[in-house]
């Protein structure tokens, strides 16, 4: 996990690859409520492209989380169907 700071680095990014589901769960929930007190605007997740299985959990998880306004795939540049780009509320 990482989150930007004041020094100009990068909005905050999760790296899923290797967790199971159930450990992915657990890391995005947590993820996205640091992400949402540090007052980022949008977050990456990295699931990979494999079974699916990953992408599927962090979309069921994202559908209903309180904190997120739209997520959708990265665009290829930020790993395509292999990564999710979440834009959080304000």
């Amino acid at each position: 996990m990482r989150l930007g700071g004041s020094r100009g680095e990068p909005d905050a990014e999760l790296n899923l690859i290797g967790k199971t589901t159930d450990e992915a769960g657990d890391a995005v929930d947590k993820f996205l409520d640091e992400a949402f007190l540090h007052g980022h605007a949008s977050v990456r997740i990295i699931h990979g492209h494999g079974t699916g299985a990953l992408r599927r959990a962090v979309a069921e998880l994202l559908r209903g989380h309180p904190h997120v306004e739209s997520f959708d795939a990265a665009p290829a540049n930020q790993g395509g169907a292999g990564a999710t780009v979440v834009e959080l509320k304000q």
